[in-house]
């Protein structure tokens, strides 16, 4: 116990960094959420906080000063101040939460304490201290999480604390963490015990936590009632930020006038549609403070300065509609990262650089803090996009097609605020229907898939990606590189169950259809058209897009009556075995026809029945096509331009409700995967590899099945041999049959080469297996490290497959699965998935493959046992997700039969990982 931070410090030797200490842990830096929706940013302690910790020490009450030491103690003595900021960052470790930012002059301000001090193997105690004035902001629970994972990365396994009975606020943190809380009192004191490994409970109050954190900052934004605009005056060679600036006044003046809004200025010109209603100052300080919202076209030079008066007015958030940040090199990013501590220091969410601005609509008052003339009417659809001149096409196109908005925001270079902090709002806005989001890039894959995944089990999520393989990164974003296979983000967005679109216009296409019509009950379709030409390709279009159609094709001719159209209708709507009805009225000499129109919205809205239509005259959301429901709700027919632009739309919503209808399982914990035992292999491999540059450390087999052997997966052994003597000794060892394989990368699992002879029987037809394989692999190059063959006993027959996982920058652990063969590396027949996965999630995995029919039967043959193929996955899966420092895991071959698997080979390498984390918000590609 020598090492815990004692209860009173007037107590306890002076600690100095030992031998064993480690460099700073710049790696455990975060700009944070707290529970209010303000952000504030934690670190490791330094030496240098002597005088801050002094200051939060002192400026605590009386009753938290005894809370945290058992004692009163009006100030730290010198002596234990030094050891309370010395640390070696292994096994005494302490992290701080600071508002302020030095970079630009600003002091720190320590808010909140969390150390551990190691007390013995896998066990330390741990101490936390929270500012009286920010109590209630979740900051215990935010140090206690990273406490926890600094805690995991040092081997540590559980946390003790002893802590006042009347302590009940720290107590409950521990006990809603999530964690297994043991607790027995002693003396007077509770001593609280519990393990810090992660659960699906802590991951699930962790990921709540921050869902309503985010949420929160985002509602703050899009619901400000007092605003302040920057700009930069008439200073001569920034006209661009001027009318800006004007712009953005200008959208904000008439709900000013109206009294909704409080709309202040500075250095913006008052002209007369910018003077009524609008406050204009002369400086920043000079505005009024409690301001939410502040909106900023400055130059990049004079942003830093203009933050940090802001963030002194109270501000919630700063849209940046100006640039010259990331995407202006080096340099900028480095002003970037300087503005996001100044915002960050200050509990304020960044909006850009180089936003169009936001529009929101809330209890009536419409906050267009945007660049925007005309801004769409009010409506039921949450919008996101990064680029402004998206943002511009958007909102034309949505104003074309009669479409409401309930928020609209562009995050410009997307430096801080991201589509994940939107998608965390909308989960818990009743003003949106539907979500649509337009993404340049994805900052952090994992977080997205999670959150997108949440959101989308309630409400649709539409979106368009610029790219279709996560590849291709525009400048100003901060994203980290990928290697992953071109596939995988289109993965990520299916297990995500969002509706991918092609573009802009099939994105709208979609919306419009989600926003006015019920989910699709399935797939089968009716057709009312005006030509029999006409619905032939509607049929095609249809089932192109996954529809089918039952066989009900109506047919109504341009001359028909209105009560023909109202039996067609009828029909059409009353058949029990319709889904979905495409209508497609096209008369030749064209203009919309009233009364099919009328007749089909209203039988829409009678029945619920999922509809679209293709009229002339007719796009978006029109009142021709609008009728009143049963529940007194208008429902609207969405038109389109084109029969198939209809159809696909309809078969995208479709998927969707198919999606939504399915339990899409629960995560997969398979038993006997021991992830803590595994770690410390790595650990321990990595310490000894003596490899300093970061490269990859390639296992050697026994390495390889040691890892494995962690995760309750068994490789069968295998012997490296050099002649056919050394073969004949290994087979009398492994037993008879057996499989003989050279180790030469070009044959290595290629028995059609002759680079693998199976169902050795005896040591003659070994011996004459062995000339031939060294005879073939004589001429090879490169030849193999070591011995060049191998011998392992026969396995039982059935098909080949190939498991790998691999841990890339962005996308973190990404596993695939493939059945071996040349067809399916030649064609790309290989399934991806990237963990944290579920059990529904990998039985798509093993049938994803084209191939996957092997498995189950195939032309005659038995069925293969499916299902320890599954359990292998995840075993696999579960290991990558916990590891980032597997660098890649290959299983090859897998052979599976109809009674259990055989791993044959096993290929893996370490090397040291910063995977993103969640938490996290800096701006670190």
């Amino acid at each position: 116990m020598a090492d815990v931070v004692p209860r009173d410090p007037n107590s306890g030797p002076a600690a100095t960094p030992g031998p064993g200490a480690a460099p700073y842990p710049a790696g455990w830096e975060a700009d944070v959420v707290l529970t209010d929706g303000t952000t504030t940013r934690l670190r490791p302690i330094r030496p240098d906080d002597a005088d801050a910790l002094q200051a939060f020490h002192v400026a605590q009450s009386e009753r938290s000063t005894y809370l945290r030491f058992f004692a009163s103690l009006e100030r730290l003595p010198d002596r234990d101040l030094a050891r309370l900021v010395t640390v070696d960052h292994v096994t005494r470790v302490a992290l701080v939460v600071v508002t302020g930012s030095p970079d630009v002059g600003e002091p720190e301000r320590i808010i909140g304490v969390a150390r551990y001090d190691l007390v013995e193997p896998e066990t330390a105690e741990v101490a936390f201290n929270i500012a009286d004035a920010h109590q209630g902001k979740g900051l215990a629970s935010v140090l206690l999480e990273h406490l926890a994972a600094a805690a995991r990365e040092r081997g540590v396994r559980r946390f003790v604390a002893e802590v006042l009975p009347q302590n009940g606020r720290m107590i409950a943190v521990f006990k809603e963490a999530g964690y297994e809380v043991r607790q027995r009192t002693e003396d007077g004191v509770v001593q609280v015990t519990f393990d810090i490994d992660p659960t699906e409970r802590s991951l699930a109050v962790a990921a709540d936590r921050e869902h309503r954190a985010e949420a929160r900052s985002m509602r703050a934004l899009l619901t400000a009632r007092t605003v302040v605009v920057v700009g930069p005056g008439d200073e001569p060679g920034l006209e661009l930020t001027a009318r800006q600036a004007q712009r953005v006044v200008a959208g904000l003046a008439a709900e000013a006038r109206a009294g909704r809004l409080t709309v202040h200025a500075v250095g913006v010109g008052d002209g007369p549609d910018l003077r009524d209603g609008v406050r204009h100052h002369a400086r920043i300080g000079d505005v009024p403070p409690s301001v939410e919202l502040a909106v900023v076209a400055l130059p990049a030079a004079r942003v830093l300065d203009a933050a940090r008066q802001l963030g002194a007015l109270g501000v919630r958030g700063l849209v940046l509609v100006s640039g010259g940040f990331a995407e202006a090199g080096p340099e900028g990013l480095a002003r970037q990262r300087l503005l996001l501590g100044v915002a960050h220091g200050a509990g304020m969410r960044v909006v850009g650089p180089s936003s169009f601005g936001l529009l929101a609509t809330h209890d009536g008052t419409t906050l267009d803090a945007s660049l925007t003339l005309r801004p769409p009417p009010p409506g039921r659809i949450g919008m996101f996009c990064q680029s402004a001149p998206i943002a511009v096409t958007l909102l034309a196109a949505v104003g074309r097609r009669g479409l409401g908005l309930a928020q609209l925001v562009s995050a410009g270079h997307r430096a801080d605020v991201s589509g994940n902090d939107l998608m965390q709002f909308w989960g818990e806005d009743d003003d949106t229907d539907v979500v649509a989001l337009y993404l340049e890039s994805i900052g952090n894959p994992r977080k997205f898939s999670r959150i997108a995944r949440r959101l989308s089990a309630h409400k649709p999520v539409v979106v368009v990606t610029a790219g279709r393989s996560g590849h291709v990164v525009p400048p100003g974003h901060a994203v980290r590189p990928t290697r992953a296979p071109r596939r995988t983000l289109e993965e990520v967005l299916r297990q995500s169950g969002v509706v991918r679109v092609e573009n802009l216009h099939q994105m709208l296409d979609v919306v419009q259809l989600l926003a006015h019509q019920s989910l699709p009950r399935g797939r089968r379709t009716a057709v009312l058209s005006s030509s029999t030409g006409v619905a032939a390709l509607v049929v095609e279009a249809a089932a192109a897009a996954g529809l089918v159609v039952t066989g009900r094709v109506e047919m109504l001719g341009e001359d028909a009556a209105p009560d023909e159209v109202a039996d067609a209708v009828g029909r059409v709507y009353g058949d029990p075995d319709v889904d979905v009805v495409i209508v497609v009225r096209i008369p030749t000499l064209g203009g919309a026809d009233q009364v099919v129109a009328r007749e089909v919205a209203q039988a829409a809205a009678r029945t619920g029945r999922t509809t679209v239509a293709c009229m002339p005259d007719l796009h978006g959301v029109t009142p021709e096509l609008t009728a009143e429901g049963p529940d007194g709700r208008a429902r609207t027919v969405p038109a389109y331009a084109a029969p198939e632009d209809a159809a696909v739309a309809l078969g995208h919503a479709a998927r969707y409700a198919a999606w939504r209808a399915v339990d899409r399982g629960r995560p997969v914990q398979p038993a006997g995967v021991d992830t803590r035992a595994a770690g410390r292999l790595v650990a321990r491999l990595l310490a000894t590899s003596g490899a300093t540059d970061g490269s990859p450390l390639a296992l050697d087999p026994g390495q390889a099945a040691d890892l494995l052997a962690a995760a309750g997966v068994h490789v069968w052994p295998s012997v490296r041999v050099r002649d056919a003597d050394e073969a004949v000794a290994a087979a009398e060892r492994l037993g008879w049959p057996v499989a003989v394989k050279t180790t030469v990368p070009a044959l290595r699992h290629r028995a059609d080469l002759g680079g693998v002879r199976l169902d050795v029987a005896d040591e003659a037809e070994l011996r004459a297996d062995v000339a031939g394989i060294l005879a073939l692999a004589g001429d090879q190059d490169p030849r193999p490290d070591g011995p060049p063959l191998e011998v392992q006993a026969m396995a039982p027959h059935g098909v080949a497959c190939v498991v790998r996982s691999t841990e890339d920058p962005l996308f973190g652990p990404v596993i695939s699965l493939g059945v071996a063969g040349d067809a399916a590396d030649l064609l790309g027949d290989v399934a991806y998935g990237v963990p944290p996965l579920t059990d529904v999630d990998v039985a798509d995995l093993v049938r994803t493959p084209r191939a996957a029919p092997r498995l189950f039967g195939y032309r005659g043959l038995p069925a293969l046992d499916v299902a320890a193929l599954e359990d292998l996955v995840a075993r696999v899966s579960v290991l990558a997700d916990a590891l980032p420092d597997v660098r890649s895991l290959e299983l090859n071959p897998v052979v599976v039969s109809p009674h259990g698997l055989a791993v044959l080979g096993a290929y893996a390498s370490v090397a040291p990982a910063d995977r993103a984390d969640a938490a996290r918000r800096l701006a670190r590609p």
